[in-house]
Protein backbone atom coordinates (compact mmCIF):
# COMPACT_ATOMS: atom_id res chain seq x y z
CA UNK A 1 0.00 0.00 0.00
CA UNK A 2 1.35 3.25 -0.81
CA UNK A 3 -0.37 6.93 -0.27
CA UNK A 4 0.54 9.29 -2.74
CA UNK A 5 0.77 13.16 -2.87
CA UNK A 6 1.13 15.48 -5.17
CA UNK A 7 3.36 18.48 -4.37
CA UNK A 8 5.13 20.80 -7.20
CA UNK A 9 4.41 18.40 -9.96
CA UNK A 10 6.27 15.38 -8.38
CA UNK A 11 4.44 12.41 -6.62
CA UNK A 12 5.79 11.42 -3.10
CA UNK A 13 4.98 7.88 -2.39
CA UNK A 14 5.10 6.81 1.63
CA UNK A 15 4.93 2.77 2.14
CA UNK A 16 3.20 0.96 4.77
CA UNK A 17 6.59 0.38 6.67
CA UNK A 18 7.11 4.15 6.15
CA UNK A 19 3.98 4.82 8.33
CA UNK A 20 4.43 1.94 10.39
CA UNK A 21 7.97 3.16 11.66
CA UNK A 22 6.17 6.85 11.84
CA UNK A 23 3.77 5.62 14.48
CA UNK A 24 6.65 3.10 16.23
CA UNK A 25 8.97 6.09 16.49
CA UNK A 26 6.51 8.85 17.39
CA UNK A 27 4.98 6.65 20.35
CA UNK A 28 8.97 6.18 21.41
CA UNK A 29 9.20 10.33 21.30
CA UNK A 30 6.09 10.70 23.47
CA UNK A 31 7.10 8.31 26.05
CA UNK A 32 10.64 10.15 26.05
CA UNK A 33 8.29 13.30 26.75
CA UNK A 34 6.84 11.93 30.02
CA UNK A 35 9.91 10.38 31.37
CA UNK A 36 13.48 11.77 32.45
CA UNK A 37 14.74 9.77 29.62
CA UNK A 38 13.68 12.48 27.15
CA UNK A 39 14.47 15.56 29.03
CA UNK A 40 18.30 14.60 31.31
CA UNK A 41 18.20 17.70 33.93
CA UNK A 42 21.50 18.82 33.86
CA UNK A 43 21.56 22.26 36.09
CA UNK A 44 20.88 25.30 34.21
CA UNK A 45 18.81 23.13 31.70
CA UNK A 46 17.64 19.98 30.06
CA UNK A 47 20.28 17.73 27.76
CA UNK A 48 17.69 16.22 25.40
CA UNK A 49 17.26 12.71 23.71
CA UNK A 50 14.30 13.43 22.01
CA UNK A 51 16.15 14.11 18.53
CA UNK A 52 17.48 10.61 18.22
CA UNK A 53 13.84 9.06 16.90
CA UNK A 54 13.76 11.95 14.71
CA UNK A 55 16.96 11.06 13.56
CA UNK A 56 16.90 7.12 13.24
CA UNK A 57 13.42 8.04 11.68
CA UNK A 58 15.30 10.02 9.05
CA UNK A 59 18.20 7.86 8.62
CA UNK A 60 15.68 4.75 8.18
CA UNK A 61 13.24 6.40 6.51
CA UNK A 62 13.51 9.73 4.57
CA UNK A 63 13.26 13.14 5.72
CA UNK A 64 9.36 13.16 5.51
CA UNK A 65 9.16 10.29 8.33
CA UNK A 66 12.23 12.33 10.07
CA UNK A 67 10.37 15.69 9.57
CA UNK A 68 7.42 13.77 11.37
CA UNK A 69 9.00 13.18 14.02
CA UNK A 70 11.26 16.03 14.59
CA UNK A 71 7.46 17.16 14.71
CA UNK A 72 6.31 15.47 17.44
CA UNK A 73 9.51 16.31 19.28
CA UNK A 74 8.52 20.05 19.13
CA UNK A 75 4.79 19.39 19.57
CA UNK A 76 5.75 17.64 22.85
CA UNK A 77 8.47 20.16 24.11
CA UNK A 78 5.66 22.75 23.08
CA UNK A 79 2.90 21.10 25.34
CA UNK A 80 5.19 20.36 28.82
CA UNK A 81 7.23 23.57 28.21
CA UNK A 82 8.20 25.16 31.32
CA UNK A 83 10.08 27.85 30.49
CA UNK A 84 9.14 30.82 28.18
CA UNK A 85 11.46 30.43 25.57
CA UNK A 86 9.86 26.59 24.94
CA UNK A 87 6.02 28.32 25.36
CA UNK A 88 7.28 29.94 21.90
CA UNK A 89 5.62 27.49 19.34
CA UNK A 90 8.65 28.67 16.78
CA UNK A 91 11.25 27.82 19.13
CA UNK A 92 9.47 24.75 20.77
CA UNK A 93 8.58 23.42 17.51
CA UNK A 94 10.18 24.56 14.31
CA UNK A 95 13.73 23.57 14.62
CA UNK A 96 12.81 20.62 15.81
CA UNK A 97 11.27 19.40 12.19
CA UNK A 98 14.43 20.02 10.56
CA UNK A 99 16.15 17.58 12.76
CA UNK A 100 15.56 14.22 10.48
CA UNK A 101 15.56 15.88 7.93
CA UNK A 102 19.25 17.02 7.70
CA UNK A 103 20.26 13.52 9.49
CA UNK A 104 18.71 12.21 6.06
CA UNK A 105 20.74 14.42 4.14
CA UNK A 106 23.95 13.46 5.77
CA UNK A 107 23.25 10.34 6.10
CA UNK A 108 23.01 9.64 2.08
CA UNK A 109 25.97 12.27 1.64
CA UNK A 110 27.98 10.63 4.03
CA UNK A 111 26.46 7.05 4.73
CA UNK A 112 27.45 7.10 8.49
CA UNK A 113 24.82 6.87 11.09
CA UNK A 114 27.00 8.92 13.61
CA UNK A 115 27.39 12.12 11.14
CA UNK A 116 23.63 11.64 10.77
CA UNK A 117 23.47 11.83 14.52
CA UNK A 118 25.56 14.54 14.96
CA UNK A 119 24.43 16.78 11.70
CA UNK A 120 20.55 16.16 13.37
CA UNK A 121 21.85 17.12 17.17
CA UNK A 122 23.27 20.13 15.84
CA UNK A 123 20.71 21.22 14.10
CA UNK A 124 18.58 20.90 17.48
CA UNK A 125 21.06 22.87 19.35
CA UNK A 126 21.93 25.39 16.88
CA UNK A 127 18.16 25.89 15.44
CA UNK A 128 16.65 26.45 19.28
CA UNK A 129 19.54 28.30 20.74
CA UNK A 130 20.17 30.21 17.64
CA UNK A 131 16.43 31.72 17.36
CA UNK A 132 16.44 31.78 21.00
CA UNK A 133 19.38 34.75 21.04
CA UNK A 134 17.69 36.05 17.61
CA UNK A 135 14.22 36.15 19.44
CA UNK A 136 15.59 37.88 22.86
CA UNK A 137 15.27 35.08 24.69
CA UNK A 138 18.66 34.27 25.95
CA UNK A 139 21.78 36.42 25.65
CA UNK A 140 24.69 34.93 23.34
CA UNK A 141 26.54 34.25 26.11
CA UNK A 142 23.86 31.74 27.69
CA UNK A 143 23.41 30.30 24.92
CA UNK A 144 26.89 29.39 23.84
CA UNK A 145 27.46 27.92 27.55
CA UNK A 146 24.22 25.57 26.98
CA UNK A 147 25.01 24.32 23.70
CA UNK A 148 28.41 23.62 25.40
CA UNK A 149 27.38 22.07 28.25
CA UNK A 150 24.68 20.54 26.81
CA UNK A 151 25.20 19.52 23.08
CA UNK A 152 28.56 17.72 23.31
CA UNK A 153 26.68 15.18 25.77
CA UNK A 154 23.80 15.12 23.43
CA UNK A 155 25.86 14.59 20.78
CA UNK A 156 28.00 11.71 22.52
CA UNK A 157 24.85 10.19 23.13
CA UNK A 158 22.84 10.54 19.90
CA UNK A 159 26.02 8.66 17.70
CA UNK A 160 26.56 6.29 20.16
CA UNK A 161 22.79 5.07 20.18
CA UNK A 162 22.12 6.20 16.72
CA UNK A 163 24.92 4.41 15.56
CA UNK A 164 24.01 1.25 17.12
CA UNK A 165 20.36 1.04 16.75
CA UNK A 166 20.49 1.77 13.00
CA UNK A 167 23.59 -0.83 12.38
CA UNK A 168 20.64 -3.60 14.25
CA UNK A 169 17.50 -2.41 11.98
CA UNK A 170 19.40 -2.57 8.68
CA UNK A 171 20.78 -6.01 9.56
CA UNK A 172 17.25 -6.91 10.58
CA UNK A 173 15.58 -4.70 7.17
CA UNK A 174 18.32 -6.51 5.17
CA UNK A 175 16.71 -10.00 5.88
Amino acid sequence: MQIKAAREGKVSKISLRQITVAGMLAAISIVLSTTILGYIPLGIANATTMHIPAIIGGVLEGPIVGAFIGLIFGLTSFIRQNTPLFADPVIAILPRIFIGVVAYYAYNLTKSAGVAAAAGTLTNTIGVLGLAVLLKYLPLKVALFVALKNGIFEIIVAVILTTIIVKSLKKVYNK
